[in-house]
C-alpha cells in the first residue's frame, strides 16, 4: 500500500501548530508523506512548502480537496472554519486529523462523525496527549485498583503572559474563541478519560474580556457518574508571576479512596512530567513513562504526544487496531459540557454554522 499523505491547509493564522503536530512527527513515520500545502495566499503557501519540505502547493483549500493525490487530510484551521472545511474534505473522500476542539458547538461535531461514518472515513480529534505513555500510565495506576476508586478529579491548564489578546484568534468570538474552547477542552477530555461521564454542572465562573463574549479564564465543578465530583481551571492569560514572568500550569489530580495520583504536565508530557502516586498509609513514588512498557514494542523514548497520535491515526486509517482512541462519542460529549457551560454563565451561545451535504 502506497504511503498515506497527509496534506496541510491552514491558512497563515493557524499555521504555528503544524510543525509540531504534524510535519515533525511525519518524518519519523514510514507510512506518512507530507504531500501538499494549502493558503489563501500561494506566495505563503509556497514559503511553506519550502521551508518543510512540502511537495505541491495549492491557492485554495479546495484545490487541495479536489487532488485525488491526497488520501487525508489535516484541520488546523480556526475553530469557526473547522465545521466548513472538515465536511468538505469528508465530502472530498478524505480521511481526516481534525485539530481540537472539534466545533463551535457538538451539533456540527456530531454532523462530522455521523457524515464521516457515512462515507466510510477516519475521524480523530486531536488531543495529543491521550496517546502519550505518561497519560496511559497514569490510567493503568487506577485502573490496577492500587488507589482504590476515584473520588475526584482536578485539573489545572493554562498560561500568563504568553498570547497577545490583540490578535491571537483565541480572543476573538467569531472565530470560536475562549478559554474554555482553548484550553478548557482538554480539561473536560481529561475528567472525561478519567471519571467516565459527567452528569451535572455545579458551578462555574468566567473572567471575561471587555464584553466581547471571550472568557479569559474559566473555573467549574461538575458531578460525573458514580457520584465523582470534578473541578476545572483553564485560562488564555492572567497575572505574571512577580508582575514581570510568564506562568504556565499543566495539572492533573485525581484523588482515590485510597490515595492519590498527581500528573504534572498533562499537556505536554514529552517535554517534561512526573507521576506522584501517594497511597493511603505508604511511601509515595515518582515515576516518568515516556515509553509503553508492556512487552508491546511501540514508540521511542523521544516520540511526542503528537508522533505517538500520528502512530494510531495511522493504524486505524491502515485498518489496524490502535493502542487508544479518541472516540466519537467522547468528541461530541467535550463540546455538549462546553456549550452548557457558557449557557449556565452568560447564556452565550457559540457560533452555529451551516454546510449542506450528500
Amino acid at each position: 500500500m502506497n504511503p498515506e499523505k497527509l496534506p496541510h491547509p491552514s491558512p497563515p493564522c493557524a499555521a504555528a501548530i503544524a510543525p509540531d503536530a504534524l510535519i515533525l512527527p511525519a518524518r519519523s513515520h514510514p507510512e506518512v508523506e507530507i504531500y501538499a500545502v494549502a493558503a489563501r495566499d500561494i506566495s505563503r503557501a509556497n514559503q511553506y512548502a519550502k521551508k518543510h519540505g512540502v511537495t505541491k502547493t495549492f491557492a485554495s483549500y479546495q484545490e487541495l480537496l479536489d487532488c485525488a493525490e491526497i488520501d487525508v487530510v489535516y484541520n488546523p484551521l480556526p475553530n469557526a472554519l473547522h465545521y466548513e472545511w472538515s465536511m468538505k474534505a469528508l465530502l472530498a473522500g478524505k480521511h481526516l486529523l481534525l485539530e481540537k476542539p472539534s466545533t463551535d458547538t457538538a451539533e456540527e461535531t456530531k454532523a462530522i462523525f455521523d457524515f464521516a461514518e457515512k462515507k466510510g472515513l477516519v475521524v480523530l480529534e486531536a488531543f495529543h496527549n491521550r496517546f502519550h505513555p505518561a497519560f496511559q500510565r497514569t490510567k493503568a495506576i487506577l485502573d490496577s485498583g492500587e488507589l482504590g476508586e476515584v473520588k475526584s478529579i482536578s485539573t489545572h491548564l493554562g498560561a500568563s503572559g504568553m498570547l497577545d489578546q490583540k490578535k491571537d484568534i483565541r480572543f476573538k468570538y467569531d472565530l470560536g474563541g475562549g478559554a474554555l474552547m482553548d484550553p478548557g477542552c482538554y480539561n473536560i477530555s481529561a475528567t472525561l478519560f478519567f471519571g467516565g461521564k459527567l452528569t451535572s454542572i455545579d458551578d462555574a465562573t468566567f473572567i471575561e474580556r471587555d464584553e466581547k463574549k471571550i472568557d479569559v479564564s474559566t473555573s467549574a465543578s461538575f458531578t460525573l457518574e458514580k457520584g465523582i465530583s470534578a473541578t476545572m481551571e483553564c485560562r488564555l492569560d492572567g497575572p505574571k508571576t512577580l508582575g514581570f514572568i510568564p506562568s504556565a500550569d499543566f495539572t492533573l489530580r485525581i484523588e482515590c479512596s485510597k490515595g492519590y495520583v498527581v500528573l504534572k504536565n498533562f499537556l505536554l508530557p514529552h517535554l517534561f512530567h512526573s507521576i506522584i502516586i501517594q497511597p493511603s498509609g505508604k511511601s509515595s513514588r515518582t515515576e516518568r513513562a515516556y515509553t509503553f512498557e508492556d512487552g508491546e514494542k511501540r514508540g521511542e523514548y523521544w516520540w511526542t504526544t503528537y508522533r505517538f497520535q500520528l502512530e494510531a491515526f495511522v493504524d486505524r486509517v491502515k485498518g489496524r487496531t490502535p493502542r487508544t482512541w479518541v472516540e466519537k462519542e467522547e468528541s461530541i460529549e467535550n463540546m455538549v459540557w462546553i456549550e452548557k457551560v457558557y449557557e449556565k454563565v452568560r447564556n452565550w451561545f457559540r457560533p452555529r454554522h451551516h454546510f449542506p451535504c450528500s
